[in-house]
């Protein structure tokens, strides 16, 4: 399969078109509209079913086969905010508290993104390894926390911030997922299977409906901000993607692993981020550091990053 028709199905799919008809919905101001209650139902659904799914799949995963991918992993949790946060501060010339909340949501990693990641994979017929959602929650603390360190100059509360993270619903349904899912196993999976698997991608394809509308409703700020704030969010993705299939590829992923985890290294949190932000790093501008990884940041890995990294990783493992 070559790499137009890759993208051409990576575009048809349901979820990128759901996304599509989401901003085209704004984009025409529609009156369609997700409650509140609705869309958080759907991320916990979604939370909840990636961390339990890996939970069963880690629980037949020799602690060995874990240990590299898991240092690799932390690595990139490193790497990743720093890299982010003196980009913005030369790229985009911010201050220290503006760099540290654009470095906080491209240092953590969106779920949302990750499981796209994981359906084009398993649609273009790889079998990536089945503990990465575990991989996911190692991402999503660190990179927030190195970067609310390289911002902290006297205002907010890191210590708040930091429980916030823990305690957020995006780590906790993560890892109390993982944890149901590896205490019960395949017996436990076979009893919840038609709740959590066969539906799965139904909810994720209207999750995705409603970001295409919360993402157009950010287009707006970006004509305030400019045109670096795009190269920003669409270069930085790039080479943090091209880092993560480089290190899955070191590890001994398979090429959809490699794949998957360039993903999650090239996303941007717009869940648990914000939520830390706002905590820490009150003065920062909401307007950049949503609209970089909402507005740019998501529809590119959605796009056209996906379909990149899995290219990079045929071509590493090739």
């Amino acid at each position: 399969m070559d790499a137009l028709e890759l993208l051409r199905l990576n575009l048809l799919s349901p979820m990128v078109l759901a996304f599509a008809l989401g901003v085209l919905a704004r984009l025409l101001k529609s009156d369609l509209a997700f409650p509140e209650a609705l869309y958080t139902a759907l991320s916990i659904y979604l939370l909840f079913a990636i961390g339990f799914k890996g939970g069963v799949e880690l629980s037949k995963t020799p602690v060995t086969t874990l240990l590299l991918p898991a240092l690799a992993t932390l690595g990139l949790g490193l790497l990743r905010p720093l890299s982010s946060y003196f980009l913005a501060r030369r790229l985009l010339s911010l201050g220290r508290v503006d760099a540290g909340a654009l470095a906080a949501h491209y240092g953590s990693v969106s779920a949302v993104t990750f499981l796209a990641a994981l359906t084009f994979v398993q649609g273009v017929g790889h079998r990536p390894e089945g503990f990465l959602p575990t991989l996911v929650a190692l991402l999503e603390v660190p990179g927030i926390v190195v970067a609310l360190l390289l911002a902290k100059r006297g205002g907010g509360n890191l210590g708040e911030a930091f429980q916030e993270v823990l305690t957020g619903r995006s780590v906790v349904l993560l890892v109390g997922g993982l944890l149901i899912g590896a205490l019960s196993g395949e017996v436990g999976m076979e009893r919840v299977k038609p709740f959590f698997v066969d539906p799965f991608y139904g909810v994720l394809t209207l999750f995705l409906l409603d970001l295409g509308m919360v993402a157009a409703s950010r287009f707006a700020t970006l004509g305030q901000v400019g045109f670096r704030l795009v190269l920003y969010g669409t270069l930085l993705p790039l080479l943090h993607g091209a880092v993560g299939v480089y290190l899955g590829h070191l590890v001994g992923f398979s090429v959809g692993g490699a794949t998957v985890l360039g993903a999650m290294a090239a996303s941007a949190s717009y869940i648990a981020a914000p939520a830390a932000v706002r905590i820490a790093l009150p003065e920062a501008n909401p307007s950049l550091y949503l609209a970089a990884s909402l507005a740019v940041t998501f529809p590119f890995n959605l796009v056209l990053g996906i379909p990149i990294y899995h290219a990079l990783a045929q071509g590493m493992g090739g």
